[in-house]
């Protein structure tokens, strides 16, 4: 193929009843297409299928007539409603051939797990007879790889545990090899925190005005969190060029910049406790663990994090945190103080050096005329001092619940980014500010 990437067409087929029925969410589409999108190329469409061989034939047939590159998932296991291989093969004449040593590693798998191969596992050691298999490092069904025609196939098990390591590591090599997406990211994105799309847009216009010709601009909103992305869509800009403007874009920004790429809120601030040899303790009610773990995602937490308790009665707030009943009974648990109390508390017990704390109505009940549902008292202990923010996030519960974790993490984030940089720390007296 000689055409560039982003003129490439490429098409999604995602294969099962059960998304149809609204029983498990469609991401493959959300994490196909932004790994394709980083490399240049975008998806033409996606379209999602029943689990019925004449659909997957009809709809394989129309794919495969208009495209260069046919992604599919799904239907590749052991069970009767796996179609995808032979309505596939049906489709490009190809016979399907038994694999003895796909049937090797479905047997050392469950020899791994302990359990018993029952025969109608070994419908998976089938492969195409002029195809290629895409190693499974976490299950059993094999990924399936054929170049036909001049256009590329490819097909993965649903399992996103499966199917995204797969793609990661020998999809996209294998499609960068071919000349189908860049062997590089087609932007730099800039992850920013605390400030919303468009007053980002209107802090970082007059560096898009310096560097019009040839640059692309797009923006993205998140919960908690604003990615930029920066492109040359033309090709008149190089990539250290697109460089140099994000870097300009980041000074631009100061502390609401929080870094290039997609390492989380939580990552980057493992970062600043690891590189300043210092330990975080959490302490939750409304976001029940959900801040915990943030940080129990990333490897090497044992590290950095004291650990966290999830303290949803009084008796538990006093009993592992030592907050005063007296606190309690004066100001509430949804207070400035009890979070003050809760943090000052996970640091004590926890032998940490920084602590978080959340407390808050993240509704539909509850909540009260002088802090209705959605309001979310943070706090932060600091080797220097703590204090505490008052939130408001009217919505849904869990949407309250994810904006007050971010918030937690941001606010966290720049204190450890003013300690790394050595600033000077705000002379402010222990206690509550709001």
């Amino acid at each position: 193929m000689n055409k560039p990437p982003h003129k490439l067409h490429f098409e999604l087929l995602t294969i099962g009843d059960e998304l149809l029925l609204g029983l498990t969410a469609n991401g493959h589409l959300t994490f196909i297409g932004a790994q394709l999108g980083a490399r240049g190329v975008e998806l033409r469409r996606n379209v999602t299928v029943t689990d019925d061989a004449e659909d997957i034939e009809a709809q394989f047939r129309e794919s495969w007539a208009r495209s260069d590159v046919v992604i599919i998932t799904g239907g590749l296991g052991p069970t009767c409603d796996d179609r995808t291989r032979q309505s596939v093969a049906q489709v490009l004449g190809q016979k399907l051939v038994f694999d003895p040593e796909i049937e090797g590693r479905i047997l050392e798998r469950f020899a791994l797990l302990g359990r018993k191969m029952t025969p109608n596992n070994l419908k998976q050691a089938y492969r195409f007879e002029r195809g290629q298999v895409l190693p499974n490092a976490n299950g059993t069904a094999p990924g399936l790889w054929v170049e036909q025609d001049g256009k590329v196939v490819c097909m993965m098990p649903g399992p996103p545990n499966e199917l995204q390591p797969m793609f990661t590591e020998h999809v996209i090599p294998r499609l960068a090899q071919l000349g189908l997406v860049l062997d590089r990211k087609a932007y730099v994105q800039l992850r920013t925190s605390g400030i919303g799309e468009s007053m980002l847009e209107t802090k970082l216009q007059p560096v898009f005005d310096r560097h019009a010709t040839g640059l692309g601009v797009a923006f993205c909103a998140h919960a908690g969190h604003v990615d930029c992305r920066l492109s040359s869509p033309g090709g008149e800009l190089g990539p250290a060029e697109i460089e140099a403007i994000a870097a300009e874009c980041a000074n631009v920004l100061g502390e609401d910049f929080v870094t290039f790429g997609d390492d989380s809120l939580a990552k980057v601030c493992a970062d600043l406790l690891r590189s300043q040899d210092k330990w975080l303790a959490v302490a939750e009610t409304a976001t029940g663990g959900l801040l915990a773990n943030a940080f129990t995602d990333i490897c090497g937490a044992s590290k950095f994090f004291s650990g966290g308790c999830v303290c949803y009665s009084n008796d538990s707030k006093m009993q592992l945190l030592d907050v005063p009943e007296c606190l309690l009974l004066q100001h509430g648990a949804v207070s400035a103080e009890a979070a003050v109390a809760m943090a000052t508390g996970a640091a004590e017990k926890l032998g940490a050096d920084y602590a978080l704390s959340i407390t808050g109505f993240a509704g539909p009940c509850g909540g009260m005329n002088e802090n209705p549902v959605g309001t979310i008292f943070v706090a932060l202990h600091a080797p220097h001092g703590v204090w505490s923010r008052k939130l408001s996030y009217p919505g849904p519960r869990t949407t309250i619940k994810c904006r007050a974790v971010n918030s937690a993490l941001d606010w966290l984030r720049r204190e450890l980014v003013r300690g790394k940089d050595g600033a000077a720390v705000p002379q402010v007296r222990q206690g509550v500010m709001q």
